[in-house]
C-alpha cells in the first residue's frame, strides 16, 4: 500500500510541518493544501472547526489528496468527542472512511481510553474497526484489497495531552502500541494546569511540562507533536526537536496575510 507526506516526513527524522484546517469548503481546503511544497500535512479540525463529519469531511479530505497528484499532503482529522466521551468510536469510522491518512482525539486522558481509540482505528487482529465504504480505499489510490493490507501500517493513530490527568497518564499513554503520536495542546494543557493561555509562548512552567512530555514521549520510541500559531514560533518548536509541528491555521494566515498587506498598501497615506 502507498505510503503519504506524514509517513514519508517521519521517516527521514524531519520536522513535519502542516497546517490546521477550520474552516470547511472543498475549494478552501485545495488552496490550502496546494499553498506550499513543504506541507507534509493538512489537519481537519472537526472539534473546533467548522467542517462537519458527513458531508463535509468527506470533500475536505478529497479536496486535499486532489491538490497536488505528485505529493499532496497527508490530510488528518480532529474528530470532535473527546477522549474522555465514550463516543468516539463512531466517529473514528467516519473519519477513516472519508479516507483520513490519520485521526486526532483531543483531551485524551487515561491508558484505557487510548487502547479504545487504538482498537477503533485498526482492522482485525490488531482491532476492531469493520470495512464497508466503497470511497475509502479508491481515496488512497489502491485496491480494496490493497487498503485492507496496509491500512494498519498507514493510518496514524494520535492522540492529545492536554489536560491535568493526562499528563499524570501520558508516559503510559505512548507506550500504548498502535499510539503513534501523541500532541500538545497548549492552550487546554495551560487552562488545565491553571495558567492563563500562551500568549503567544506559555507560560514558563507549563514550557517545562512540555519539554517533559517531549523527552517522555520520545524516549518510547512514539513522535511529539505541538500546535503552534505562526511560522516563527513553529521553527522554535522545530530545533527543540519535535517531530510534527502545525505551522499556522487558514484563518490566522488569512488574517495575517489581510493585514500585512494592507499596511503596506496604506503605509504611506
Amino acid at each position: 500500500m502507498a505510503s503519504h507526506a506524514l509517513l514519508n516526513a517521519f521517516k527521514t527524522n524531519k520536522p513535519a510541518f502542516g497546517v490546521w484546517l477550520t474552516s470547511p469548503g472543498f475549494f478552501h481546503a485545495r488552496t490550502v493544501a496546494q499553498a506550499s511544497s513543504k506541507l507534509s500535512w493538512v489537519l481537519v479540525d472537526c472539534e473546533h472547526g467548522l467542517t462537519s463529519l458527513n458531508p463535509g469531511l468527506s470533500e475536505s479530505i478529497a479536496a486535499i489528496h486532489g491538490a497536488r497528484p505528485a505529493d499532496a499532503p497527508s490530510a488528518l482529522v480532529r474528530i470532535p468527542a473527546t477522549g474522555v466521551s465514550t463516543s468516539t468510536g463512531w466517529q473514528i469510522k467516519h473519519a477513516l472512511d472519508a479516507g483520513a491518512r490519520g485521526i486526532l482525539v483531543p483531551m485524551v486522558s487515561t491508558v484505557e481510553k487510548a487502547k479504545e481509540i487504538v482498537a477503533d482505528s485498526r482492522f482485525p487482529p490488531h482491532g476492531r474497526r469493520g470495512f464497508g465504504s466503497s470511497y475509502t480505499h479508491g481515496n488512497w489510490g489502491v485496491s480494496v484489497s490493497e487498503y485492507l493490507a496496509g491500512a494498519n501500517d498507514s493510518v496514524v493513530v494520535m492522540v492529545q495531552v492536554e489536560t491535568k490527568e493526562a499528563l499524570d497518564n501520558f508516559k503510559e499513554i505512548s507506550q500504548v502500541e498502535g499510539i503513534d503520536v501523541l500532541f500538545i495542546g497548549p492552550y487546554d494543557l495551560s487552562i488545565s494546569l491553571g495558567y492563563p493561555a500562551p500568549s503567544p509562548d506559555p507560560h514558563p512552567e507549563v514550557e517545562k511540562v512540555i519539554q517533559h512530555i517531549r523527552q517522555t514521549v520520545q524516549k518510547a520510541g512514539k513522535k511529539c507533536a505541538i500546535y503552534c500559531i505562526n511560522g516563527s514560533q513553529a521553527a522554535k518548536r522545530a530545533a527543540e526537536g519535535f517531530d510534527m509541528i502545525n505551522v499556522i491555521s487558514d484563518i490566522g494566515a488569512l488574517s495575517s496575510a489581510i493585514f500585512e498587506n494592507m499596511e503596506a498598501a496604506t503605509t504611506k497615506l
